[in-house]
């Protein structure tokens, strides 16, 4: 009998061990008389009280017992003030109530939705998630659906849910970073103190395109998982930046000599990189956090990391935050804070008044994609430089190959990487004053030979300016005539046909008619004819630049409306992949507009006119080029630009058979707030998204469908409607692709062709 008696001893221990990780009605926690923490049933996990900022907040921990600092992965009221000692944590039927006694304040931490739903037990479980159970234990609410900035293994963020960073590794409350599971199905990393738009994200899984409602699951091998709302299917897993190799071996060594599987969690730390990390257990009860996997390799790529005027640096695999000249820390003890003036600011004159109290100063290395310049003008470097020291709105500016953007203060996402190539040179605006001294002395720190010249040669540069004025009257008076002449009766003229507010918006050479006649040898060499106008081939400095002329022929209102959308769009648009608009012409009811030259040709001719079509790789090329351009007018530009006519005559290819966007004509722009907009009918049969002939709203996705088409004329060299066909399926090429995709008969496709099946 007596091995009965040893069972029932062992049923008896085992009961009472699993009955202990149940938390039964009127159960409390209390500092005063120094209860333990509600634990898990393996001990890992725990409930209650830990200390920070000085006092205690309520939350979740991964328990190092006493080996290691304990992990907090989840925390009640986190932006709630510490609380003090005399508090205690009691278990009702209405949830968790939390109790303090000096203010007699009663709240509750943990609590259902529904207010006639009982507590009857809660728990702590060993997956990390505390529970609170109804009278049939099932769960009423769970931790694990209020997530704060880590994911646990086997928890899920829902849609239109998000992890929120904490302030620093001593202080969980909501911090400077946020990971949005958007309602797009796009997941997205945002700074908290910017609106969540495009221009401040810094990673995403740009998932957001096909419109499904997702939601981000970690399982419990560690893979990160975006699961379909829909079917609860496994949409994609999240490839994230691995870590250096020897933290991998370390935990590859661990955890293949270490019996316990590991516990994975993936947060969102307070620099605002989302990691991944696993979680070893030790014998002795400690554990050891391995980092696998990381959303960016360089934590100086997330927007808002350095705060306001400054900038940051990567060195030695760690961020560093520096100010900008003319700047302080606001916080010397945390750089990542931001910085402050440290001149007085001078009232500002305007104009060469500013030059006595400002300088500017360059800084090159600079990645700068704020988003929010004004004043863009094409201008060289010191005449950029120049009109941002005039300026007195002016704090900096960005000066890109010719291309010059003023911004104000504050300044943000400023980063230096060593390694990138990056060509543009920022300016910055310094005060000569300083706060120390708010006088006229100039820091030792900021004299310059400029600066003292100027101070010690005064009555000199006086002199010096009375002697040039002189001499500049004389020069002055003989060429009034001419630049009465010349220039200003061209603007006399604009101002009758109420232009010149166009004019003042870009930075393009304005011709005569007479020039451009002469420059075309009368209109004499005609390159092509649109639907609003011919192009003529000219030539200027003496035929040194070759041009393309477009003179618009339509009537009066129509050609204006042309005239106007394409001095819009691609007057702001430069890119290597878009035609490049050099000036136009506005005199009387004449319009023309002044490209540069295209020496190869449309991509037409190059497909359906050319003896020899195009080989793979330069098919390739093509089509990557023209992508580009289209990602450019879409995402890129200061205003999004809807082409509205991509086709083959509209890409031109240019003296290195490089593929440009031309003919923006059509171009439809859109508000920076605005994504769709509603229009007549415009674009070639053929080419058009079906959403033109239902009047619904159109976006970017015309320009889309549009590329499809030309991508597929592209690849097969043939036009997508064409009659002159053996079959009459085989007349609309997208179609016929579409149906031999469905079959699996692509192969038919590429008679003639080398191609590899496989890639089919």
């Amino acid at each position: 009998m007596a091995w009965v008696w040893a069972l029932l001893l062992l049923l008896s221990s085992l009961c009472v061990k699993q009955s202990s990780s149940i938390i039964s009605l009127g159960s409390s926690l209390s500092l005063a008389t120094q209860s333990i923490p509600w634990r898990s049933p393996s001990g890992r996990f725990a409930f209650g009280f830990y200390s920070q900022g000085g006092g205690l907040s309520v939350g979740v921990w991964l328990d190092g017992r006493g080996k290691n600092d304990n992990k907090v992965v989840w925390t009640a009221n986190r932006d709630d003030p510490p609380l003090t000692s005399n508090v205690t944590l009691i278990l009702n039927d209405k949830g968790v109530l939390l109790s303090i006694a000096v203010s007699g304040e009663k709240k509750f931490i943990a609590n259902p939705n529904n207010s006639a739903v009982s507590v009857f037990s809660a728990s702590m479980l060993d997956s990390g998630n505390f529970v609170l159970y109804d009278k049939d234990n099932h769960t009423i609410w769970e931790s694990f659906e209020h997530p704060t900035d880590t994911l646990l293994g086997g928890q899920t963020l829902l849609t239109n849910h998000e992890l929120i960073s904490s302030s620093s590794e001593n202080d969980h409350s909501g911090g400077r970073f946020h990971l949005s599971m958007q309602g797009d199905g796009n997941l997205v990393l945002y700074p908290r103190q910017s609106e969540d738009s495009a221009i401040n994200a810094y990673w995403s899984t740009n998932t957001f395109w096909m419109g499904l409602s997702l939601r981000l699951f970690l399982n419990a091998t560690g893979l990160l998982q975006l699961i379909n709302n829909d079917d609860s299917s496994i949409y994609e897993t999240i490839n994230l930046s691995f870590f250096p190799e020897p933290t991998y071996n370390d935990y590859n060594d661990s955890s293949s000599n270490n019996n316990n599987s590991a516990i994975f969690s993936a947060s969102l730390d307070v620099d605002g990189n989302f990691r991944l990390y696993a979680h070893l257990f030790e014998r002795n009860g400690g554990f050891q956090t391995y980092p696998l996997l990381r959303a960016l390799l360089n934590s100086c790529k997330v927007r808002g990391f350095c705060g306001l005027n400054s900038y940051c640096t990567f060195n030695d695999n760690r961020p560093y935050c520096a100010c900008l000249p003319g700047t302080d820390f606001i916080d010397p003890l945390q750089n990542n804070v931001g910085c402050k003036r440290n001149y007085s600011e001078a009232h500002c004159k305007g104009g060469k008044a500013n030059i006595p109290f400002y300088y500017m100063t360059s800084m090159s290395g600079i990645e700068w994609t704020t988003g929010s310049f004004y004043g863009k003008e094409r201008l060289s470097k010191d005449a950029c430089s120049r009109t941002c020291l005039e300026d007195c709105n002016c704090e900096a500016a960005q000066f890109d190959n010719g291309i010059c953007r003023k911004q104000k203060l504050p300044l943000r996402y400023l980063l230096r990487d060593p390694d990138a190539q990056v060509n543009s040179t920022v300016l910055l605006k310094v005060g000569i004053r300083s706060l120390e001294a708010d006088n006229d002395t100039v820091p030792s720190e900021l004299k310059s030979p400029k600066v003292l010249i100027k101070r010690k040669n005064t009555t000199v540069l006086i002199l010096l300016t009375f002697s040039f004025v002189a001499c500049s009257c004389a020069l002055l008076t003989i060429s009034g005539v001419y630049i009465y002449k010349f220039r200003v009766l061209r603007y006399k003229r604009l101002l009758e046909l109420g232009n010149l507010g166009l004019t003042e918006e870009l930075t393009l050479t304005l011709f005569s008619y007479k020039e451009l006649k002469r420059a075309t040898n009368g209109f004499k060499e005609e390159l092509g004819k649109g639907s609003f106008g011919a192009v003529y081939k000219g030539s200027l400095n003496r035929g040194r630049q070759l041009i393309a002329v477009k003179r618009l022929e339509k009537l009066v209102e129509e050609g204006e409306k042309e005239f106007q959308a394409e001095m819009r769009a691609i007057g702001r648009a430069h890119h290597k992949n878009l035609v490049r608009l050099l000036g136009y012409c506005v005199e009387d009811s004449k319009r023309l507009l002044v490209y540069e030259y295209m020496g190869n040709g449309s991509l037409a001719d190059l497909l359906f006119k050319s003896t020899k079509p195009p080989d793979w790789d330069e098919r390739t090329r093509i089509a990557l080029d023209v992508a580009r351009g289209i990602l450019y007018l879409h995402d890129e530009c200061e205003t999004p630009i809807i082409h509205c006519d991509i086709k083959p005559q509209n890409i031109l290819m240019d003296d290195l058979w490089r593929a440009k966007i031309s003919d923006f004509g059509l171009a439809k722009l859109l508000m920076g707030d605005q994504t769709r907009t509603f229009t007549v009918v415009r674009g070639t049969r053929g080419y058009m998204a079906p959403e033109w002939q239902k009047n619904t709203p159109i976006s970017v996705k015309a320009d889309i469908y549009s590329y499809g088409i030309v991508l597929l004329e592209t690849v097969f060299c043939r036009r997508n409607l064409d009659t002159n066909v053996s079959k009459p399926e085989e007349v609309i090429l997208s179609s016929m692709v579409y149906r031999c995709l469905v079959e699996k008969e692509l192969d038919k496709l590429m008679v003639g062709e080398e191609v590899d099946k496989r890639s089919l």
